[in-house]
């Protein structure tokens, strides 16, 4: 039998509703590799909004619970935790390995609405505007790495007239903006770009990539979500870490 939310309690109705699956999960109801139901069939058997459903299972997947695979729906994955590290101050944002030598072209840098759940993602309001960063790293005039950052806009509103192409966005944070990166959340997955990312990467379509998903904090404060697709037979994901002392 489901186990409903208790509205009387001052808890959120997402933090019960993401505590409730999670135990679907902690208790094998929900076996690794399953796919869950629908955000329609959980608004139901809850008795939700959509917007409580889509809160809480985009924390499970930021919580390695979940992962979303696109056009097939949300199965439940084997959560692995690296205890006892942390990134390194030397973290490369590139994420390519050593001595790779690569170009960056600029697509967009602009002001705009969240869309597609990046809200939920920066953990703002949703009719709060962010900036919105597309570019694409090339190596000998191939493309290789196609990034796209969404940073809240009352962070940093300068970095829309920053030369983004030639500066790291970590530097213009911690050394332009003084916003020191204390935390990076990764999330590393199997992913199929579509029509438009495939042609910036000269990929055929419904070709398999590789994802990795960011979320860069300043303290408790999210100050930008990343999202980077790599062509797989290209050079390798480069993050380096380092143990707790």
């Amino acid at each position: 039998m489901t186990k409903l939310l208790d509205r009387k309690k001052t808890q959120k109705l997402y933090v019960q509703l993401f505590e409730l699956l999670r135990e679907r999960i902690d208790t094998g109801e929900w076996a690794v590799g399953t796919q869950i139901p629908t955000e329609e069939d959980l608004c139901k058997e809850y008795e939700v909004s959509k917007a409580t459903v889509r809160i809480a299972i985009l924390d499970l997947v930021r919580q390695g619970y979940l992962t979303r695979q696109q056009g097939k729906g949300t199965f439940v994955c084997k959560r692995i935790i690296p205890e006892g590290l942390t990134m390194s101050t030397s973290f490369k944002e590139s994420m390519l390995e050593a001595g790779v030598i690569f170009s960056t072209r600029i697509l967009a840098q602009t002001v705009m609405m969240p869309t597609d759940d990046i809200d939920v993602k920066l953990n703002i309001a949703e009719d709060k505007h962010i900036i919105y960063i597309k570019r694409l790293r090339t190596v000998d005039s191939e493309p290789v790495l196609l990034q796209e950052a969404f940073i809240p806009h009352h962070i940093c509103p300068q970095i829309l007239s920053d030369d983004i192409a030639s500066n790291s966005l970590f530097d213009l944070f911690e050394k332009k903006y003084e916003r020191k990166i204390t935390k990076i959340r990764d999330y590393i997955e199997l992913t199929y770009p579509n029509k438009d990312e495939a042609n910036l990467l000269n990929m055929k379509e419904g070709s398999p990539a590789l994802s990795l998903d960011q979320h860069f904090y300043s303290g408790d404060t999210q100050i930008m979500y990343m999202r980077s697709i790599k062509r797989p037979e290209r050079f390798r994901f480069y993050i380096e870490m380092e143990r707790k002392v």
